[in-house]
C-alpha cells in the first residue's frame, strides 16, 4: 500500500482522484477544505499550502498538485497582481510542496510527482495570458525536475482542456455554452473529473515507471487535430 499526498484533493480533479486512489493506498490530503468524504486510509490537514506552515509527513511514495486557477481577462484588464496571484497557485504553491516533501519523496517506493498544466499553455486562445503564463511554468519545473530528479523521483504533468469542474463552471454555464464547447472539439466532448483522475493514477503507478518530464495533453484533439 502507497502513501500519496494529494493538495487540494477536496474539489474537482482532486477529489476524483482520491476517491480512486483510497481503496488500495493511503491518502494524505491538504487542502482549504475538508472533504466530505471520510474513510479509515484518509488523512487531511486544513491549510492553505501558498501561505500556511506545512504538515510534517514522514513517509510518502507520491505527490500530486491540483490547485489552479482560471483568471480568463483581455490582457489590458489583467494587473500585475493577477500574474502575481495565478503563479503563486500555479506553480510556487507546487514549488512549495515539493520542496517541504522531497526527501520523504527520495525515501518512498518508486516515488512519483504529478502536476497539471492546461492546453493553453500550447494553444493560443485569447483571455488566457496570466494562466497560459503560469501553466508554461509548471511544464518547464516539469522537464528541469525530470532531469534533476533522475532517477530517484519520476514527474509529468498533464494538461488538460475544459473540465467539468466547479472551477471551469462559468464556461460551461449554460446549454448554448457547453454545446458551443462541445462542438469546439475534434472528439466532441470535453472532460470529465474521472478522466484525468484516470490518468494521474496511471501515472502514479508503477504501470507509468518508464515515464517522466512528459506533459500529456488531455485536449479532446483541441490541439493535436486541425479537422
Amino acid at each position: 500500500m502507497k502513501t500519496i499526498i494529494v493538495v487540494g484533493g477536496s474539489k474537482g480533479i482532486g477529489k476524483a482522484l482520491v476517491d480512486k486512489l483510497l481503496e488500495l493506498n493511503k491518502v494524505i490530503n491538504l487542502s482549504r477544505t475538508t472533504p466530505k468524504l471520510s474513510h479509515s486510509n484518509l488523512t487531511h490537514y486544513n491549510c492553505d499550502v501558498t501561505q500556511d506552515e506545512l504538515p510534517e509527513i514522514t513517509a510518502a511514495d507520491g505527490l500530486v498538485y491540483c490547485p489552479g486557477s482560471i483568471n480568463l481577462k483581455p490582457f489590458s484588464r489583467l494587473s500585475i497582481d493577477d500574474f502575481k496571484n495565478d503563479f503563486e497557485i500555479n506553480v510556487l504553491g507546487a514549488v512549495r510542496v515539493i520542496q517541504k516533501y522531497l526527501q520523504v519523496l527520495k525515501n518512498g517506493k518508486q516515488p512519483s510527482i504529478v502536476l497539471f498544466s492546461t492546453v493553453a499553455a500550447k494553444l493560443g486562445m485569447p483571455f488566457h495570458s496570466s494562466i497560459s503564463v503560469a501553466k508554461s511554468g509548471v511544464e518547464g519545473l516539469v522537464k528541469s525536475l525530470g532531469a534533476e530528479l533522475a532517477p530517484t523521483i519520476r514527474i509529468n504533468a498533464i494538461a488538460p482542456t475544459v473540465t467539468d469542474t466547479d472551477l471551469a463552471s462559468s464556461l460551461l454555464r449554460n446549454e448554448k455554452m457547453i454545446e458551443k464547447i462541445t462542438e469546439r472539439h475534434p472528439l466532441k466532448k470535453f472532460l470529465s473529473p474521472d478522466e484525468v483522475a484516470d490518468m494521474a493514477e496511471f501515472l502514479l503507478s508503477d504501470k507509468a515507471s518508464s515515464v517522466s518530464g512528459q506533459i500529456f495533453e488531455m485536449d479532446c484533439g483541441i490541439v493535436s487535430f486541425k479537422i
